[in-house]
Protein backbone atom coordinates (compact mmCIF):
# COMPACT_ATOMS: atom_id res chain seq x y z
CA UNK A 1 0.00 0.00 0.00
CA UNK A 2 1.37 3.41 -1.50
CA UNK A 3 1.71 6.01 1.26
CA UNK A 4 -0.35 9.05 0.99
CA UNK A 5 0.66 12.31 -1.04
CA UNK A 6 2.15 14.53 1.29
CA UNK A 7 0.55 18.10 0.78
CA UNK A 8 3.12 20.89 -0.07
CA UNK A 9 3.52 23.74 2.37
CA UNK A 10 4.46 27.09 -0.03
CA UNK A 11 5.79 30.72 1.47
CA UNK A 12 7.03 33.71 -0.34
CA UNK A 13 10.40 35.67 0.91
CA UNK A 14 10.01 39.32 0.18
CA UNK A 15 13.63 39.83 -0.71
CA UNK A 16 15.35 43.07 0.38
CA UNK A 17 18.72 41.95 2.53
CA UNK A 18 20.52 40.07 0.05
CA UNK A 19 21.46 40.63 -3.68
CA UNK A 20 19.19 37.96 -5.35
CA UNK A 21 16.43 40.76 -6.77
CA UNK A 22 17.80 41.96 -9.90
CA UNK A 23 17.20 45.87 -8.71
CA UNK A 24 18.41 46.93 -12.61
CA UNK A 25 15.34 45.09 -14.50
CA UNK A 26 12.79 47.36 -15.56
CA UNK A 27 9.71 45.49 -13.71
CA UNK A 28 11.37 45.89 -10.18
CA UNK A 29 9.91 47.97 -7.79
CA UNK A 30 10.75 49.74 -4.43
CA UNK A 31 11.75 47.57 -1.32
CA UNK A 32 10.66 50.37 0.97
CA UNK A 33 7.45 51.71 -0.14
CA UNK A 34 4.13 50.08 0.97
CA UNK A 35 2.42 49.27 -2.02
CA UNK A 36 5.47 46.81 -2.79
CA UNK A 37 4.92 44.71 0.61
CA UNK A 38 0.95 44.64 -0.20
CA UNK A 39 1.51 43.55 -3.91
CA UNK A 40 3.33 40.84 -3.28
CA UNK A 41 1.29 40.11 0.20
CA UNK A 42 -2.02 39.58 -1.94
CA UNK A 43 -0.18 37.48 -4.49
CA UNK A 44 0.84 35.20 -2.22
CA UNK A 45 -2.63 35.15 -0.84
CA UNK A 46 -4.06 34.68 -4.09
CA UNK A 47 -2.36 31.65 -4.85
CA UNK A 48 -3.00 29.82 -1.33
CA UNK A 49 0.33 30.33 -0.06
CA UNK A 50 1.09 29.43 4.24
CA UNK A 51 2.78 32.60 4.84
CA UNK A 52 4.57 35.72 4.09
CA UNK A 53 8.14 36.12 5.42
CA UNK A 54 10.75 39.42 5.94
CA UNK A 55 14.47 38.56 6.86
CA UNK A 56 15.75 41.59 8.89
CA UNK A 57 18.97 43.59 8.47
CA UNK A 58 19.79 45.54 11.91
CA UNK A 59 22.82 47.47 10.20
CA UNK A 60 23.80 48.80 6.88
CA UNK A 61 27.10 46.35 5.89
CA UNK A 62 30.42 47.44 5.12
CA UNK A 63 32.95 46.57 3.12
CA UNK A 64 36.55 48.39 3.03
CA UNK A 65 35.08 51.14 5.67
CA UNK A 66 32.15 51.94 2.91
CA UNK A 67 28.43 51.56 3.11
CA UNK A 68 28.30 47.86 1.13
CA UNK A 69 25.46 49.66 -1.31
CA UNK A 70 25.34 46.83 -4.15
CA UNK A 71 22.63 45.34 -1.61
CA UNK A 72 19.39 46.83 -0.58
CA UNK A 73 20.42 48.88 2.20
CA UNK A 74 17.54 49.78 4.11
CA UNK A 75 14.39 47.98 5.46
CA UNK A 76 11.27 49.25 7.31
CA UNK A 77 10.88 47.92 10.48
CA UNK A 78 9.44 44.41 10.64
CA UNK A 79 6.70 44.95 13.04
CA UNK A 80 5.42 48.16 11.32
CA UNK A 81 5.36 46.43 8.24
CA UNK A 82 3.70 43.03 8.88
CA UNK A 83 0.94 44.89 11.25
CA UNK A 84 0.34 47.38 7.70
CA UNK A 85 -0.22 43.68 6.20
CA UNK A 86 -2.55 42.71 8.52
CA UNK A 87 -5.34 45.53 7.44
CA UNK A 88 -4.81 44.55 3.64
CA UNK A 89 -4.92 40.71 3.77
CA UNK A 90 -6.99 38.30 5.71
CA UNK A 91 -5.27 34.79 5.03
CA UNK A 92 -1.65 34.88 4.45
CA UNK A 93 0.56 34.43 7.61
CA UNK A 94 2.49 37.46 8.78
CA UNK A 95 6.24 35.86 9.44
CA UNK A 96 8.93 38.29 10.86
CA UNK A 97 12.64 37.87 11.82
CA UNK A 98 13.61 39.14 15.35
CA UNK A 99 16.99 38.92 17.16
CA UNK A 100 17.31 37.36 20.28
CA UNK A 101 20.42 38.79 21.24
CA UNK A 102 19.59 42.34 21.37
CA UNK A 103 16.04 42.84 22.32
CA UNK A 104 14.07 41.93 25.67
CA UNK A 105 11.19 38.39 26.03
CA UNK A 106 8.67 41.41 27.36
CA UNK A 107 8.63 43.88 24.06
CA UNK A 108 9.27 40.91 22.01
CA UNK A 109 6.42 39.02 23.08
CA UNK A 110 4.14 41.72 23.40
CA UNK A 111 4.42 42.84 19.82
CA UNK A 112 4.13 39.01 18.66
CA UNK A 113 0.84 39.04 20.44
CA UNK A 114 -0.16 42.28 19.35
CA UNK A 115 0.22 41.79 15.90
CA UNK A 116 -1.65 38.11 16.29
CA UNK A 117 -5.04 39.72 17.64
CA UNK A 118 -4.51 42.11 15.07
CA UNK A 119 -3.95 39.92 12.02
CA UNK A 120 -6.81 37.41 14.08
CA UNK A 121 -3.79 34.37 14.52
CA UNK A 122 -1.62 34.78 11.87
CA UNK A 123 1.89 36.14 12.75
CA UNK A 124 5.21 33.76 13.18
CA UNK A 125 8.55 34.44 14.96
CA UNK A 126 11.82 33.65 12.88
CA UNK A 127 14.04 33.64 16.23
CA UNK A 128 17.55 34.63 15.50
CA UNK A 129 20.44 34.94 17.50
CA UNK A 130 23.66 37.67 16.09
CA UNK A 131 27.16 36.48 15.47
CA UNK A 132 29.09 39.73 15.22
CA UNK A 133 29.71 42.84 17.47
CA UNK A 134 29.84 44.88 14.94
CA UNK A 135 25.73 45.14 14.60
CA UNK A 136 25.98 44.65 18.21
CA UNK A 137 27.41 48.05 18.06
CA UNK A 138 24.13 49.79 17.60
CA UNK A 139 22.83 48.17 20.84
CA UNK A 140 23.27 49.21 24.43
CA UNK A 141 25.08 45.56 25.53
CA UNK A 142 27.54 45.50 22.33
CA UNK A 143 26.14 42.64 20.97
CA UNK A 144 28.76 40.16 20.74
CA UNK A 145 28.21 36.66 22.18
CA UNK A 146 30.06 33.17 21.96
CA UNK A 147 28.28 30.72 20.20
CA UNK A 148 27.14 28.73 22.86
CA UNK A 149 25.84 31.44 24.96
CA UNK A 150 23.85 33.09 21.81
CA UNK A 151 22.04 29.56 22.04
CA UNK A 152 21.24 29.47 25.97
CA UNK A 153 20.35 33.10 25.32
CA UNK A 154 18.07 32.52 22.54
CA UNK A 155 16.57 28.85 24.34
CA UNK A 156 15.53 31.39 27.55
CA UNK A 157 14.41 34.32 25.29
CA UNK A 158 11.80 31.72 24.03
CA UNK A 159 11.17 29.85 26.91
CA UNK A 160 10.33 33.34 28.79
CA UNK A 161 8.32 34.86 26.06
CA UNK A 162 6.16 31.05 26.08
CA UNK A 163 5.62 32.30 29.86
CA UNK A 164 4.65 35.70 28.92
CA UNK A 165 2.23 34.07 26.36
CA UNK A 166 1.07 31.72 28.45
CA UNK A 167 0.17 34.08 31.10
CA UNK A 168 -3.02 34.95 30.07
CA UNK A 169 -4.56 31.15 29.63
CA UNK A 170 -7.77 30.32 29.05
CA UNK A 171 -8.82 27.84 31.82
CA UNK A 172 -7.48 30.35 34.41
CA UNK A 173 -9.69 33.27 33.51
CA UNK A 174 -13.46 33.75 33.80
CA UNK A 175 -15.07 37.04 32.69
CA UNK A 176 -18.39 39.28 32.17
CA UNK A 177 -18.62 39.31 28.34
CA UNK A 178 -20.93 42.13 28.39
CA UNK A 179 -18.62 44.07 31.13
CA UNK A 180 -15.07 42.71 30.72
CA UNK A 181 -15.07 42.43 34.63
CA UNK A 182 -13.43 39.46 36.07
CA UNK A 183 -15.94 36.78 37.63
CA UNK A 184 -13.18 35.53 40.22
CA UNK A 185 -9.63 36.79 41.85
CA UNK A 186 -7.19 35.79 39.12
CA UNK A 187 -4.45 37.76 38.21
CA UNK A 188 -4.40 37.19 34.65
CA UNK A 189 -1.00 37.76 33.09
CA UNK A 190 1.31 37.29 36.35
CA UNK A 191 4.89 36.10 35.44
CA UNK A 192 8.15 35.22 37.57
CA UNK A 193 11.46 33.83 35.67
CA UNK A 194 14.28 34.01 37.50
CA UNK A 195 17.10 32.42 35.11
CA UNK A 196 20.55 33.23 33.58
CA UNK A 197 19.89 35.82 31.38
CA UNK A 198 16.70 37.02 32.42
CA UNK A 199 15.67 37.95 35.97
CA UNK A 200 11.94 39.46 35.47
CA UNK A 201 8.21 39.72 36.81
CA UNK A 202 4.82 42.01 36.74
CA UNK A 203 2.28 41.45 34.40
CA UNK A 204 2.14 40.67 30.65
CA UNK A 205 -0.95 42.90 29.51
CA UNK A 206 -1.98 41.39 26.10
CA UNK A 207 -4.00 38.93 26.65
CA UNK A 208 -4.02 35.15 24.78
CA UNK A 209 -3.62 35.49 21.01
CA UNK A 210 -6.12 33.60 18.18
CA UNK A 211 -3.20 31.23 18.30
CA UNK A 212 -2.43 30.66 21.77
CA UNK A 213 1.33 31.74 20.80
CA UNK A 214 2.85 32.41 17.59
CA UNK A 215 4.57 29.87 15.38
CA UNK A 216 7.90 29.63 15.83
CA UNK A 217 11.15 29.27 12.91
CA UNK A 218 14.37 28.75 13.66
CA UNK A 219 17.50 28.99 10.33
CA UNK A 220 19.98 27.89 12.34
CA UNK A 221 22.04 25.06 10.63
CA UNK A 222 24.78 24.01 13.49
CA UNK A 223 24.38 21.30 15.49
CA UNK A 224 23.37 23.75 18.25
CA UNK A 225 20.35 25.54 15.56
CA UNK A 226 18.97 22.13 14.88
CA UNK A 227 18.58 21.19 18.65
CA UNK A 228 17.09 24.67 19.04
CA UNK A 229 14.17 23.72 16.19
CA UNK A 230 14.01 19.87 17.68
CA UNK A 231 12.72 21.25 20.97
CA UNK A 232 11.23 24.63 20.43
CA UNK A 233 10.49 25.39 16.87
CA UNK A 234 7.54 25.04 14.75
CA UNK A 235 9.72 25.32 11.22
CA UNK A 236 13.20 25.21 10.06
CA UNK A 237 15.10 26.97 7.21
CA UNK A 238 16.86 24.75 5.20
CA UNK A 239 19.42 25.93 2.73
CA UNK A 240 20.26 22.19 0.97
CA UNK A 241 19.87 22.31 -2.44
CA UNK A 242 20.07 18.53 -4.09
CA UNK A 243 17.48 15.64 -2.79
CA UNK A 244 19.94 14.19 -1.17
CA UNK A 245 21.46 16.77 0.60
CA UNK A 246 17.82 17.86 1.80
CA UNK A 247 17.15 14.10 2.80
CA UNK A 248 20.20 14.00 5.03
CA UNK A 249 19.24 17.18 6.65
CA UNK A 250 15.50 16.42 6.77
CA UNK A 251 16.50 12.75 8.42
CA UNK A 252 18.86 14.67 11.07
CA UNK A 253 16.74 17.51 12.04
CA UNK A 254 13.57 14.57 12.44
CA UNK A 255 14.78 12.06 14.40
CA UNK A 256 16.29 14.61 17.08
CA UNK A 257 12.37 15.39 17.67
CA UNK A 258 11.81 12.21 20.11
CA UNK A 259 14.04 13.35 22.65
CA UNK A 260 11.93 16.41 23.28
CA UNK A 261 8.50 14.09 23.44
CA UNK A 262 7.76 15.75 19.42
CA UNK A 263 6.42 13.96 16.58
CA UNK A 264 7.92 14.18 13.58
CA UNK A 265 4.78 16.20 11.78
CA UNK A 266 5.26 19.14 14.82
CA UNK A 267 8.13 20.71 12.78
CA UNK A 268 7.99 21.40 9.30
CA UNK A 269 11.23 21.69 7.07
CA UNK A 270 11.36 24.99 4.42
CA UNK A 271 14.36 25.47 2.12
CA UNK A 272 14.49 28.79 0.41
CA UNK A 273 14.42 28.38 -3.28
CA UNK A 274 14.57 30.62 -6.32
CA UNK A 275 12.97 29.85 -9.64
CA UNK A 276 13.25 30.93 -13.41
CA UNK A 277 10.27 30.11 -15.26
CA UNK A 278 9.37 30.48 -19.24
CA UNK A 279 7.46 28.49 -21.71
CA UNK A 280 9.91 25.32 -22.12
CA UNK A 281 12.31 24.32 -20.57
CA UNK A 282 15.07 25.27 -22.66
CA UNK A 283 13.91 28.78 -22.96
CA UNK A 284 14.08 28.64 -18.92
CA UNK A 285 17.80 27.70 -18.70
CA UNK A 286 18.25 30.60 -21.16
CA UNK A 287 16.40 32.87 -18.68
CA UNK A 288 18.06 31.74 -15.67
CA UNK A 289 21.77 32.21 -16.86
CA UNK A 290 20.77 35.73 -17.90
CA UNK A 291 18.94 36.43 -14.47
CA UNK A 292 22.29 35.10 -12.83
CA UNK A 293 24.44 37.32 -14.55
CA UNK A 294 22.18 40.00 -13.86
CA UNK A 295 22.64 39.18 -9.81
CA UNK A 296 26.00 38.94 -9.73
CA UNK A 297 27.44 41.92 -11.55
CA UNK A 298 31.56 42.15 -12.21
CA UNK A 299 31.28 44.65 -9.06
CA UNK A 300 29.52 41.89 -6.57
CA UNK A 301 31.97 38.99 -8.11
CA UNK A 302 34.73 41.15 -6.89
CA UNK A 303 32.80 42.15 -3.33
CA UNK A 304 31.78 38.31 -3.22
CA UNK A 305 35.47 37.26 -3.20
CA UNK A 306 36.77 39.86 -1.31
CA UNK A 307 34.99 38.00 1.55
CA UNK A 308 37.12 35.28 1.25
CA UNK A 309 40.06 36.68 0.58
CA UNK A 310 39.88 39.44 3.32
CA UNK A 311 41.81 41.71 0.78
CA UNK A 312 40.81 44.79 -1.35
CA UNK A 313 40.41 43.25 -4.95
CA UNK A 314 38.98 45.89 -6.89
CA UNK A 315 41.99 45.77 -9.36
CA UNK A 316 41.35 42.71 -10.42
CA UNK A 317 39.52 42.08 -13.47
CA UNK A 318 35.95 39.65 -12.58
CA UNK A 319 36.35 38.65 -16.06
CA UNK A 320 39.69 37.36 -15.64
CA UNK A 321 41.28 34.57 -13.18
CA UNK A 322 41.02 34.31 -9.73
CA UNK A 323 44.03 35.78 -7.80
CA UNK A 324 47.48 34.37 -7.32
CA UNK A 325 48.10 35.62 -3.72
CA UNK A 326 46.44 34.21 -0.75
CA UNK A 327 43.54 35.24 1.92
CA UNK A 328 44.36 37.60 5.05
CA UNK A 329 43.75 35.17 8.22
CA UNK A 330 44.18 37.85 10.36
CA UNK A 331 41.74 38.93 13.07
CA UNK A 332 40.68 42.06 10.86
CA UNK A 333 37.69 41.43 8.49
CA UNK A 334 37.15 44.16 5.64
CA UNK A 335 33.69 42.70 5.38
CA UNK A 336 31.46 43.77 8.34
CA UNK A 337 27.94 42.74 9.07
CA UNK A 338 27.71 39.42 6.53
CA UNK A 339 26.92 36.09 7.08
CA UNK A 340 29.56 35.06 4.22
CA UNK A 341 32.38 36.21 6.75
CA UNK A 342 31.18 32.96 9.12
CA UNK A 343 30.45 30.69 6.40
CA UNK A 344 34.11 30.70 4.98
CA UNK A 345 35.99 29.96 8.51
CA UNK A 346 38.75 28.25 6.53
CA UNK A 347 39.59 31.11 3.77
CA UNK A 348 42.75 29.20 2.87
CA UNK A 349 41.04 25.96 2.36
CA UNK A 350 38.52 27.67 0.76
CA UNK A 351 40.93 29.52 -1.95
CA UNK A 352 42.39 26.78 -3.07
CA UNK A 353 38.86 24.92 -3.65
CA UNK A 354 38.20 27.67 -5.73
CA UNK A 355 41.15 27.73 -7.66
CA UNK A 356 40.91 24.20 -8.84
CA UNK A 357 37.47 24.59 -9.79
CA UNK A 358 38.37 27.47 -11.57
CA UNK A 359 41.13 25.87 -13.43
CA UNK A 360 39.50 22.79 -14.45
CA UNK A 361 36.15 24.51 -15.69
CA UNK A 362 38.40 27.71 -17.12
CA UNK A 363 36.34 30.36 -15.27
CA UNK A 364 36.76 33.65 -14.43
CA UNK A 365 36.43 35.40 -11.04
CA UNK A 366 32.67 36.29 -11.96
CA UNK A 367 31.67 32.69 -13.46
CA UNK A 368 32.87 31.12 -10.21
CA UNK A 369 30.84 33.43 -8.03
CA UNK A 370 27.95 32.65 -9.90
CA UNK A 371 28.41 28.84 -10.12
CA UNK A 372 29.10 28.53 -6.46
CA UNK A 373 26.71 30.71 -5.59
CA UNK A 374 24.20 29.05 -6.36
CA UNK A 375 21.53 28.11 -4.22
CA UNK A 376 18.02 25.45 -4.70
CA UNK A 377 16.70 26.91 -7.98
CA UNK A 378 13.93 25.27 -9.93
CA UNK A 379 14.41 26.23 -13.66
CA UNK A 380 11.93 25.14 -16.31
CA UNK A 381 8.23 24.89 -17.63
CA UNK A 382 5.63 25.07 -15.28
CA UNK A 383 4.93 21.53 -15.69
CA UNK A 384 8.58 21.05 -15.15
CA UNK A 385 8.74 23.12 -11.75
CA UNK A 386 5.57 21.72 -10.58
CA UNK A 387 7.05 18.21 -10.83
CA UNK A 388 10.32 19.04 -9.50
CA UNK A 389 9.16 20.46 -6.17
CA UNK A 390 6.31 17.57 -5.80
CA UNK A 391 9.12 14.85 -6.42
CA UNK A 392 11.29 16.79 -3.71
CA UNK A 393 8.57 17.40 -1.20
CA UNK A 394 7.37 13.31 -1.83
CA UNK A 395 10.71 11.82 -1.23
CA UNK A 396 10.91 13.24 2.24
CA UNK A 397 13.53 16.13 1.26
CA UNK A 398 11.24 18.69 2.69
CA UNK A 399 7.64 19.85 3.48
CA UNK A 400 8.08 22.51 1.02
CA UNK A 401 9.87 25.36 -0.12
CA UNK A 402 10.55 29.48 1.13
CA UNK A 403 10.28 30.97 -3.24
CA UNK A 404 12.35 34.31 -3.10
CA UNK A 405 11.70 35.21 -6.47
CA UNK A 406 14.35 37.69 -8.59
CA UNK A 407 11.65 40.66 -9.19
CA UNK A 408 10.36 42.84 -6.48
CA UNK A 409 7.14 42.64 -6.06
CA UNK A 410 5.39 41.25 -8.90
CA UNK A 411 7.87 38.11 -9.58
CA UNK A 412 5.79 35.69 -7.98
CA UNK A 413 2.65 36.57 -10.26
CA UNK A 414 3.53 33.82 -12.41
CA UNK A 415 4.47 31.47 -10.19
CA UNK A 416 1.08 31.68 -8.87
CA UNK A 417 -0.74 31.98 -11.79
CA UNK A 418 0.91 28.88 -14.02
CA UNK A 419 2.71 26.35 -11.53
CA UNK A 420 0.18 26.46 -8.22
CA UNK A 421 -2.91 25.37 -10.59
CA UNK A 422 -0.66 22.56 -11.56
CA UNK A 423 -0.23 21.64 -7.63
CA UNK A 424 -3.18 21.41 -7.13
CA UNK A 425 -4.69 19.58 -10.08
CA UNK A 426 -1.88 16.96 -8.42
CA UNK A 427 -3.89 17.11 -5.33
CA UNK A 428 -0.63 18.28 -3.22
CA UNK A 429 -1.51 21.86 -2.76
CA UNK A 430 -4.62 23.69 -1.22
CA UNK A 431 -7.33 25.10 -3.21
CA UNK A 432 -8.80 27.19 -0.42
CA UNK A 433 -7.46 27.88 3.23
CA UNK A 434 -8.80 25.00 5.63
CA UNK A 435 -9.09 27.49 8.91
CA UNK A 436 -8.38 31.46 10.07
CA UNK A 437 -4.35 30.80 11.76
CA UNK A 438 -1.19 30.15 10.26
CA UNK A 439 -1.57 27.06 12.43
CA UNK A 440 -4.14 25.71 10.84
CA UNK A 441 -2.44 26.67 7.21
CA UNK A 442 0.41 24.72 8.40
CA UNK A 443 -1.37 21.58 9.82
CA UNK A 444 0.14 22.69 13.58
CA UNK A 445 -2.19 21.96 16.85
CA UNK A 446 -2.89 24.93 19.26
CA UNK A 447 -0.02 24.97 22.14
CA UNK A 448 -2.96 24.30 24.18
CA UNK A 449 -3.39 20.77 22.59
CA UNK A 450 0.32 19.92 22.64
CA UNK A 451 0.08 20.46 26.10
CA UNK A 452 -2.68 18.68 26.97
CA UNK A 453 -1.73 15.59 25.09
CA UNK A 454 1.90 15.12 26.77
CA UNK A 455 0.22 15.54 29.91
CA UNK A 456 -2.04 12.65 28.62
CA UNK A 457 1.11 10.64 27.48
Amino acid sequence: MSKPLKQIHLAAHFPGVNNTTVWSDPRAGSHIEFSSFAHFARTAERAKFDFLFLAEGLRLREQGGKIYDLDVVGRPDTFTVLAALAAVTEHIGLTGTINSTFNEPYEVARQFAALDHLSGGRSAWNVVTSWDAFTGENFRRGGFLPQEERYSRAKEFLATANELFDSWHGDEILADQETGTFLRDVKAGAFVHTGQHFDIHGQFNVPRSPQGRPVIFQAGDSDEGREFAAQSADAIFSRYATPEAGQAFYTDVKNRLAKYGRRPDQLLILPAATFTLADTDAEAEELAKVVRRQQVSGATAIKHLEFVWNRDLSSYDPDGPLPDIDPDVSDHHISKGRAQVRMYRAPLATAREWRELAAANNWSIRDLVIETGNRQNFIGSAETIARTINEFVQADASDGFILVPHITPTGLDEFADKVVPLLQEQGVFRTEYGGPTLRHHLGLAHPDDVRDERVAS
